[in-house]
């Protein structure tokens, strides 16, 4: 038999594929794309049906020369690139290199990297699937023609090196709108009261109840002298249990991940934005090298819509439930439910780890500390989704006063089934309440009430904006990630916390589009957009049909928005910090790694200078001050500022309490399970204190 070679994307995924193929086969990289239009014009022939013109990307001609070389000695070549629709494109674009028909059975697809499903795709080959091509050069040539088209414009009336995305504007006006929303809202204030109720008669626990009626109607207290009068009135009356509904309530087990719940989830237990979350998941994906096992994939595809899981893993899982936990904790209906959702794909199955019986901490030595903690959250995730519901007692007791009703709730777990591997319990849904009977009289052991004011619609996170962004059809799993860090890395939004704010360019920008391009930012038009991209990869629409249906409209709009825009300048904001070159106050200004002081008087000055955050506290070992520093690999740490007469660094952030036990300075730490603590800083010391401090 001759050589037969298989190319993938990366080095990684040709090591693990290589490893089940044996020695007639060569798994090369191509490393991801090795055909694009050009960066330096459209690339795009409007006149002539919006033909591409596709140029090999700078840097990889000497790969192809090796491909080609590779190619000629092989008797049968493979394109296995990614399963869906950029995958296809790439080996597309790779059999047109190596002169591969595209009728010929040259393509192979695999939703997992395991031996099975790379030895099944082998005996199954097919040729390259032209309509998901052709989706694919729709969603390349619609945005290259608004990126390309628009973006100059902004270049001109604003600053060069903006941009404007057909999806990215989308997002960038709903963390805008959002914006304007918590601006415009006004605050009101309201009351609560709540009690501390004991059994007249009875050595039993308190219990906690809020005033939620009166006279039958939800009720809302304006202001402290309505309060007053109701707390007055709660006074002159006994409290006594009206009602007790005891019921069992079912909580069911989530459903395994799909690109956007993980991103989410990630984002919320892990601290993980969208784009670490994804690189995480292709190394799992793409294959890790675990002790005893050697290179395998350790999850299923990670750019998935669909919930679906395949007969073999819901077996495998059922398997390890029944060793591990007992029959009692396999789920009952193995039919995941899917919300009716017409933008669902369902390309692949849900991502899942492929060999469920590597618990992640049996391989945890074999993993990194941020792919451990992705690869644990995805395997309890499948697991959870194929375990028993869990059941609890849940306790509802009416207390009347009067012509007020209190209420009090709380629940006990009677049977924890999923919860076991992956816990969605929050702690006051097992809030206990004491036993009590009906017509039984409380007493009050104290009352107290409090003032709150309405707030404003949250800021989006990150794991919000998926999904938002995913609710309204915008964008499919592969362009989250891609579309968050596109706006973040053009400074049109900025992180506060974990909050997505606009910058005052981001605002300016998305006023320009939002006034003058509105078909770009409108969510519906977005939506149906991808909706027709899917109708291309179903073969029922043209491509280059759908693309003029959207350009030639939008060639009107340009034209007109060209000489309309009126010039905006944005100033530098000048800062307190003298140049110590010039005198001059610097300004701060935008580069490729993040915000730097500059020198207004560029360019006869061109002093520039990091920005650094001080801490109020004291450097322990000089008393100056500490700074906010990050290494060279994004990591914060901190340093005192008289570097480098002083040495001092620490990873975790300095505090000026010192320690009760040693006298050493505490450190601010934070825990999962703790929260926020303090801890001393002395390697011999190990004493640590809880903190309500954020």
């Amino acid at each position: 038999m001759g050589q037969k070679l298989v190319i993938v994307e990366s080095p990684a995924k040709a090591k693990t594929i290589g490893k089940y193929l044996g020695k007639t086969y060569t798994v090369t990289a191509s490393m991801g794309h090795v055909r694009d239009l050009p960066k330096s014009k459209l690339g795009v022939d409007i006149e002539n049906n919006y033909e591409p013109k596709y140029i090999t990307i700078r840097g990889k001609g000497e790969l192809l020369d090796k491909l080609r070389k590779e190619a000629k000695k092989s008797e049968k070549i493979y394109l296995a690139t990614d399963p869906d629709r950029e995958g296809e494109a790439i080996s597309w674009h790779l059999a047109n290199v190596l002169k591969i028909d595209n009728s010929d059975n040259c393509r192979i697809e695999f939703n997992e990297i395991t031996k099975n499903a790379i030895k099944n795709a082998i005996k199954s080959p097919r040729p390259l699937d032209m309509d998901l091509i052709d989706a694919q050069q729709a969603r390349r040539v619609l945005d290259r023609l608004v990126g390309y088209e628009i973006s100059p414009i902004l270049w001109r009336k604003i600053k060069w090196g903006l941009s404007a995305g057909r999806v990215q504007s989308v997002a960038l006006k709903m963390i805008c709108d959002k914006e304007e929303e918590i601006k415009k809202f006004v605050s009101e204030e309201y009351w609560t009261i709540e009690c501390e109720l004991v059994p007249k008669n009875k050595k039993t626990k308190a219990v906690n109840v809020q005033l939620t009626h009166h006279k039958n109607k939800k009720i809302s207290i304006k202001d402290e002298m309505q309060c007053k009068g109701i707390m007055e009135e709660l006074e002159q009356n006994d409290y006594v249990v009206d009602n007790i509904r005891k019921t069992k309530k079912k909580k069911n087990q989530p459903n395994p991940f799909i690109t956007s719940t993980l991103q989410q989830e990630a984002y919320k237990k892990l601290n993980f934005s969208t784009k670490k979350t994804m690189s995480l998941a292709q190394q799992l994906y793409e294959g890790i090298d675990v002790k005893g096992h050697g290179t395998i994939g350790l999850i299923t595809y990670m750019r998935t819509d669909s919930i679906r899981i395949s007969k073999e893993a819901e077996k495998s899982a059922e398997d390890y439930i029944v060793s591990i936990y007992g029959k009692e904790y396999l789920r009952e209906s193995k039919n995941n439910k899917v919300k009716a959702n017409k933008n669902i794909q369902d390309a692949h199955e849900a991502i899942r780890p492929t060999y469920i019986e590597l618990n992640p901490d049996e391989i945890k030595d074999s993993l990194k500390r941020d792919q451990y903690k992705l690869y644990k959250l995805i395997w309890q995730r499948f697991l959870a989704s194929q375990m028993a519901i869990c059941l609890l007692n849940t306790v509802s007791i009416d207390i009347k006063n009067g012509e007020y009703l209190l209420k009090a709730s709380g629940s006990t777990i009677e049977f924890d089934g999923f919860t076991r591997v992956y816990n969605l319990i929050e702690e006051s849904d097992t809030k206990k309440v004491p036993n009590l009977e009906v017509s039984e009289i409380l007493e009050k052991n104290k009352i107290e009430s409090k003032q709150h004011f309405t707030q404003p619609p949250a800021r989006f996170s990150e794991a919000t904006l998926v999904k938002n962004l995913e609710e309204n059809g915008i964008g499919r799993p592969s362009t989250y990630a891609p579309i968050i860090s596109t706006i973040l890395d053009r400074k049109y939004v900025e992180r506060e916390g974990k909050a997505l704010t606009p910058t005052e360019l981001g605002i300016i920008v998305n006023d320009i589009m939002s006034n003058f391009f509105k078909q770009i930012v409108d969510m519906e038009f977005t939506a149906e957009m991808e909706k027709k991209l899917d109708l291309i990869e179903e073969g029922k629409v043209e491509w280059k049909k759908v693309v003029d249906e959207f350009f030639t409209p939008l060639k009107v709009v340009i034209d007109k928005a060209e000489k309309e825009i009126a010039k905006i300048t944005i100033e530098d904001k000048v800062t307190d910090v003298k140049c110590d070159k010039c005198g001059k106050y610097m300004v701060i200004k935008h580069g490729r790694f993040g915000d730097f002081l500059a020198c207004p008087g560029y360019p006869e000055c061109k002093n520039t200078k990091p920005i650094l955050k001080e801490l109020d506290v004291e450097c322990p070992k000089c008393g100056g001050k500490v700074l906010i520093r990050k290494s060279k690999k994004g990591r914060t740490f901190y340093g005192c500022s008289n570097y480098p007469e002083c040495d001092f660094v620490s990873w975790f952030e300095p505090t000026n309490k010192k320690c009760p036990n040693c006298g050493s300075y505490m450190t601010k730490r934070y825990n999962k399970s703790k929260g926020n603590y303090y801890q001393c800083s002395s390697d011999k010391c190990n004493y640590k204190e809880l903190t309500n401090e954020v």
